[in-house]
């Protein structure tokens, strides 16, 4: 429970950050494809090849597939069936063939109908969920953390010397 939370508040100070919003913004759609893959397959490497190539936000990433984990496992039955419907297409069938019979695509288990579904849901999902994000944090730091720095209790709380001491031990030793 406390690595739960202790993901959480990295979360809301990552949002409060001066981090770019696409990171953050990849980060949680990646999760996305993270939390409907399986844990040790190719589809994980390759997101994780993505997100440190492209400079993607991780703790992000690995929170959102966390929760992302939980709705694929809601998730599952319509998964099965979506699976099912795309391994039984018959346009595809010499692609999944040739695909098959490659030196490490069979390492995706793409041929696994649950596998195959979650695959489709998560990567359907991501792209739109990378501008729902992306206008949510944006909007989440116009709001919430301009108000509240705005606010008296936070001017307050800057002009104590613990706060300075805590800015002072952030910037030296991160």
């Amino acid at each position: 429970m406390t690595l739960l939370l202790k993901q959480i508040f990295q979360l809301f100070k990552l949002l409060n950050s001066d981090q770019g919003t696409n990171q953050i913004a990849w980060g949680l759609a990646l999760g996305c494809v993270l939390g409907f893959s399986p844990f040790l397959s190719l589809q994980t490497f390759l997101v994780l090849f993505i997100s440190f190539f492209f400079r993607v936000q991780l703790g992000a990433a690995f929170l959102s597939a966390f929760f992302f984990k939980v709705i694929a496992y809601l998730i599952d039955p319509l998964a099965d069936h979506l699976g099912n419907w795309v391994l039984n297409l018959q346009g595809l069938n010499g692609l999944f063939v040739t695909l098959y019979n490659m030196p490490l695509v069979p390492m995706t288990r793409f041929n696994n109908t649950l596998v195959m579904g979650s695959g489709v849901i998560g990567f359907i999902l991501s792209i739109p969920l990378f501008f729902i994000f992306k206008k949510l944090i944006q909007q989440y730091r116009q709001i919430v953390v301009q108000r509240y720095q705005s606010s008296k209790i936070w001017k307050l709380w800057t002009s104590t010397t613990i706060y300075k001491f805590y800015t002072k031990y952030e910037e030296l030793y991160g």
